[in-house]
């Protein structure tokens, strides 16, 4: 099943990312996003060590398998592994009872995909990307990708990609591959247009669609205060103090700015979907509510007005 347009659910959450998530939370999570349409859902062996995938799994077991689209990753693959301590080195509240080796290799993508759907309790999955293969750009294009074509052709998979927080690669997979898909993360938001330079006009030229994750920079742009993060770190001066006059400009308008940043990421054609991480059924919820709340074109105009935003998306 191919990506439904809309809004997608982001796994990474669930998983503990930052502080813990009891099952029954996670569970909560993933039904409100059913309940409130969401049937593309995203996750990788990377976030908890596995727990995302496990979670999910259990929770989608409840509904009907032709009904829903998920995609994981490969790249990162799991080894066992004695008193690793904790996992909060990677971001994530868990046990480090497995390491993560990056392996862009055949087989590697092979292991690591076989033990996904054992952890999801499936038997195939729509879409895998390959992922943050940022510094083994050579084994991702030379051995992981084909790879992952012969999975394709061979009917394991139905759709292939790539997933990274930069623009630049992904513009290569969509030029070079035959990919379906790309996720690109935090790179076409109202903090960051870096994705519309190459990435977003090649794949409106090739066909390819784009999924949009970390559409708000990691926290900044759903609530921009002081300590609040962007890109997995504190948010520079410049960054929070822009991204607060935003806000002030939503609230002129009788909107929020969760609402802007999820509108201004769905509005390119080359997107078909944005994911949002959520921890709670009431975090699913909200984002569900800003997600259909109409943003008005005065608003765009007031951005750009006044130097806050300085593209002509959306159009």
């Amino acid at each position: 099943m191919s990506i439904p347009r809309g809004l997608g659910f982001g796994a990474a959450v669930i998983a503990n990312l930052y502080t813990e998530v009891t099952d029954e939370q996670a569970h909560e999570a993933v039904s409100a996003a059913w309940q409130r349409g969401i049937r593309y859902y995203d996750t990788a062996p990377h976030y908890g060590l596995g727990l995302s995938e496990r979670r999910l799994g259990a929770a989608l077991r409840e509904h009907p398998r032709e009904e829903y689209t998920v995609s994981t990753k490969v790249g990162r693959r799991l080894e066992p592994q004695a008193d690793g301590g904790d996992d909060l080195g990677h971001g994530f509240a868990v046990p480090a009872t497995h390491r993560r080796v990056w392996d862009f290799t055949a087989d590697g993508i092979q292991r690591t995909l076989e033990a996904s759907l054992e952890r999801l309790g499936l038997d195939q999955v729509d879409i895998v990307y390959l992922h943050d293969p940022d510094d083994h750009a050579e084994q991702a294009f030379r051995e992981g990708y084909p790879a992952l074509e012969k999975l394709r052709s061979e009917g394991v998979v139905g759709e292939i990609g790539a997933g990274m927080n930069q623009a630049e690669m992904l513009t290569r997979f969509v030029r070079d591959t035959d990919v379906d898909v790309v996720l690109c993360a935090g790179r076409y938001t109202l903090l960051d247009q870096s994705a519309l330079t190459e990435l977003l006009p090649a794949a409106v030229e090739r066909g390819v669609r784009v999924v949009i994750g970390g559409a708000f920079n990691s926290g900044l742009l759903a609530d921009p205060k002081p300590g609040a993060t962007y890109n997995y770190a504190e948010a520079p001066g410049e960054l929070l103090d822009k991204a607060l006059r935003m806000k002030e400009v939503a609230r002129r308008h009788g909107i929020t700015l969760r609402a802007a940043a999820l509108a201004f990421c769905a509005a390119h054609p080359a997107v078909t979907s944005v994911l949002v991480g959520a921890r709670s059924a009431a975090e699913v919820h909200d984002c569900a509510d800003q997600f259909a709340t109409p943003v008005p074109a005065a608003f765009w105009q007031e951005l750009r007005d006044t130097g806050l935003l300085v593209t002509e998306e959306p159009s």
